[in-house]
């Protein structure tokens, strides 16, 4: 096909749904994280399962759990604030980031050390969830389409 036989190009159609910005990432990225961290740690929970008992996999699980949740909100919240102000949900996640750290952090000091509680499986999970779920996230978000120049028809024809 050459250039001219390209869709859109002599007065030809072009394919609906070829441009634009995604609507709003961060429900799909969420959906994405929850989906490729949940299963790791449905894996990793049985490792510890097998190997430490039911405490061990309960570790995991709860690793995970609170890892999750702390990364889930952030994400919530950027899909919110994104919905009024899609150039601030950025900014905004960002902040929540550094919110999320403390609050982690501040859920681990005010839960204590349960006594089922196996560290090594706990740390390994959290971690693990942390790298895995940045890795999905920020892949996920390099796929998906901002639009930073405003594209309106009228724009163009005031030249």
């Amino acid at each position: 096909m050459s250039t001219s036989d390209a869709p859109g190009v002599n007065g030809s159609p072009a394919p609906p749904g070829v441009s634009g910005p995604t609507a709003s990432p961060w429900l799909d990225i969420l959906k994405k994280c929850l989906l490729a961290t949940g299963a790791a740690a449905l894996l990793l929970s049985a490792a510890a399962g097998l190997m430490a008992g039911g405490g061990g996999a309960l570790s995991a699980a709860f690793g995970y759990a609170v890892v999750a949740l702390f990364f889930g909100i952030s994400l919530l919240i950027g899909h919110f604030a994104g919905r009024t102000n899609p150039s601030g949900a950025l900014g905004l996640f960002a902040v929540t980031y550094a919110i999320k750290v403390v609050g982690f952090a501040a859920v681990l000091f005010l839960l204590g050390t349960p006594p089922w509680l196996e560290s090594t499986w706990f740390f390994s999970a959290a971690v693990g969830t942390v790298v895995l779920w940045q890795v999905v996230e920020v892949f996920v978000f390099s796929k998906a389409r901002h639009q930073l120049y405003n594209d309106d028809s009228e724009a163009g024809s005031e030249r």
